[in-house]
């Protein structure tokens, strides 16, 4: 049973650092990647449809995303969504391909995305310490019905404390990778 709860809560975990990770990788640096188009949502005949479904979205150069939709009459709603986000970039369409060229971030944009990813991972970093509370509350329970004794649970809950510190390094790092990144000039 305590396995069980260990094996869980490390699960969620390893969850979590990937949620971060994706969120990661949706925040604009200075180079262009196909996750910063991950969040847009495009109006698709009245429906709202995220922009890799609608169209092929490519890294040609290092500062340069090409967006080419499936459908062509769609080409202006994809404009528009992307003008739309916040992502501060302008396309330009040349009727058959949308380029999404990447300019250099200020000093001014890249504290701001600093803030950003900061919030991102403090907010791994509360979900991974109430992955821990939850754990340690079903170790509380199982001591309460006498299934395991008071040593067993100070024991499994250094065990669970050792598998949150071990994932809340991993996101500090991954944090200053992004940082690190986004300071790139």
């Amino acid at each position: 049973m305590v396995d069980k709860i260990l094996n869980e809560a490390e699960s969620k975990m390893k969850k979590a650092i990937l949620a971060v990770s994706s969120e990661f990788s949706t925040v604009r640096t200075g180079r262009a990647s196909p996750a910063l188009l991950d969040r847009i949502m495009v109006d698709y005949y009245g429906t709202p449809t995220p922009l890799n479904q609608l169209a092929t979205v490519s890294v040609p150069e290092a500062r340069l995303l090409t967006i080419q939709p499936w459908d062509k009459s769609s080409m202006e709603n994809v404009e528009k969504a992307i003008l739309q986000s916040d992502l501060g970039l302008t396309p330009s369409n040349d009727g058959t391909i949308i380029r999404l060229p990447i300019p250099h971030l200020n000093e001014e944009r890249r504290k701001e995305l600093a803030k950003v990813i900061k919030g991102i991972a403090e907010e791994g970093r509360v979900a991974i310490r109430n992955i821990r509370r939850d754990a340690n509350e079903h170790l509380k329970a199982l001591e309460k019905k006498h299934e395991i004794s008071e040593d067993d649970l100070r024991r499994f809950q250094e065990k669970v404390q050792k598998i949150t510190d071990k994932y809340i390094e991993e996101i500090d790092a991954m944090l200053s990778n992004k940082d690190a990144e986004i300071k790139e000039v």
